[in-house]
């Protein structure tokens, strides 16, 4: 289990008002906080986006520190000018892997441009860390496996690219088992993300779920918004340990 960042920058995918409310509560302090309590329960890494000024200070600092878990760069360029500038600062900021941003993705699958997710993966890979792709629409991941460029695939249980569309977010419960199948067919390791639907499924029945679905050797990335729940790190954590004894050897 991985712990994810969007309530930490406000991304509720639910409402306007869910959304500001999780940006004010998450204030450094309390993402830095939330690190912390998730290295005591056994979590050794995290994933943020590279673009969310608190988000990002809160990274920073946590490296400034000597924070021990590993850090995870979901990267896009759309406030940075490009991507070889994106890349550059997040593995001079101390990332242990990084991907490609999702909408980004989608967008090159769409003008099926492969000479440009070539580049960047290839510029990335030149720094010497693992480089991966998100996609939303699972035909975009089936694109990249053939194209056969990437160290591992971040793939959403939900194909919720629409919000990057103007299309507003849509969940479909359809769309699960579509990802698992795929998560299930790529041979290269997977990092599976919003496994709860951003909050709109149980957490119990969603992790157990995730877990009896993806291959062995692939990860799932949990969203944290202690707003909510204030052990919510523990309390995932020990769902996660109670699956996976459950798990056949």
């Amino acid at each position: 289990m991985l712990i994810g960042a969007n309530p930490f920058g406000g991304f509720s995918h639910q409402s306007a008002e869910r959304s500001e409310g999780m940006k004010r509560y998450h204030t450094p302090e309390r993402i830095l906080e939330t690190w912390e309590r998730a290295w005591q329960a056994g979590i050794n890494a995290f994933v943020t986006n590279n673009e969310t000024p608190h988000v990002v200070q809160s990274v920073e600092r946590y490296r400034a520190a000597g924070g021990p878990m590993q850090w995870l760069a979901q990267v896009s360029f759309r406030t940075i000018g490009s991507m070889e500038k994106a890349i550059d600062q997040v593995v001079a900021g101390g990332c242990r892997a990084l991907y490609v941003h999702g909408a980004l993705t989608d967008a090159l699958y769409e003008k099926q441009d492969a000479a440009t997710l070539r580049a960047w993966v290839s510029y990335a890979q030149s720094k010497g860390l693992p480089v991966g792709v998100a996609a939303h629409a699972v035909e975009a991941h089936y694109w990249v496996h053939e194209l056969d460029l990437v160290d591992f695939h971040v793939v959403p249980f939900f194909n919720c690219g629409s919000v990057h569309t103007t299309g507003g977010d849509r969940f479909r419960l359809e769309d699960v088992f579509r990802a698992t199948e795929l998560i299930r067919f790529l041979p290269k390791p997977c990092i599976a993300y919003k496994i709860l639907g951003a909050g709109r499924l149980d957490a119990a029945m969603g992790i157990e779920y995730a877990l009896r679905h993806i291959k062995p050797g692939d990860v799932i990335n949990v969203g944290i918004n202690r707003q909510d729940r204030d052990d919510m790190v523990e309390f995932d954590v020990a769902l996660v340990e109670r699956v996976l004894k459950e798990l056949p050897a």
